[in-house]
């Protein structure tokens, strides 16, 4: 699998994951960018708003004790356009945001969704309306193997058929750092679209 990034401006960047995809990116703490981000994506998708699905991701830098740093990093991937939101460092959280992730029309989809969706109520107020376990629906969709004894990586060879390749110096790395590197920011994305195409493949019965 390769993965390119190209910056467009100091918001907006293009991802290229696995020769195929072009992911068009938005990073940011503005919750006016947000804003915009959600209010694009009801606009262009406004006629499947009934089965729309949202790969969603959460980023946070690790911690080696007890201690639990705070989420610094929302990823929502729809078909392909990423949002990377800064919560760490946001000016404020967007109403569009809340009424978005609370949407009962809409599939929440990632591994450990659940969780992540705990963590998005506790520390924000942010509530999941339905989320899924990528894990349990590959289970039940391609039948009764390991696949929740899967991660990311395993799923994505599964259902897609591509290598996902996730370096630790990435994924350990301090996602609390207002300014992240590239290879951060191809990480956050890649993570909410695999999310979102497996869980559109899956749902599609395209796997």
């Amino acid at each position: 699998m390769a993965t390119e990034i190209k910056q467009h401006s100091e918001t907006d960047f293009t991802v290229l994951f696995n020769y195929t995809d072009y992911i068009k990116t938005t990073l940011t703490s503005s919750g006016d960018e947000v804003d915009c981000w959600i209010s694009d994506i009801l606009r262009i998708h406004r006629r499947r708003l009934s089965r729309l699905i949202v790969g969603i991701d959460l980023e946070w830098r690790p911690s080696y004790s007890r201690y639990q740093n705070p989420i610094a990093l929302l990823q929502v991937c729809v078909g392909r356009r990423c949002l990377i939101f800064k919560l760490l460092f946001a000016d404020y959280i967007p109403t569009s945001l809340a009424e978005f992730l609370a949407d009962l029309r809409f599939t929440f989809v990632g591994v450990g969704v659940k969780a992540d969706a705990d963590r998005l109520a506790n520390e924000k107020g942010l509530y999941v309306s339905n989320a899924v376990d990528l894990r349990d629906l590959a289970n039940e969709m391609m039948g009764p193997n390991d696949m929740k004894q899967k991660g990311l990586a395993g799923l994505a060879r599964e259902v897609m058929g591509v290598f996902l390749n996730k370096p630790k110096y990435v994924t350990m790395s301090q996602w609390d750092q207002f300014y992240l590197s590239m290879d951060q920011i191809m990480y956050a994305c890649v993570d909410a679209f695999v999310s979102f195409e497996i869980g559109r493949r899956l749902y599609d019965g395209d796997f």
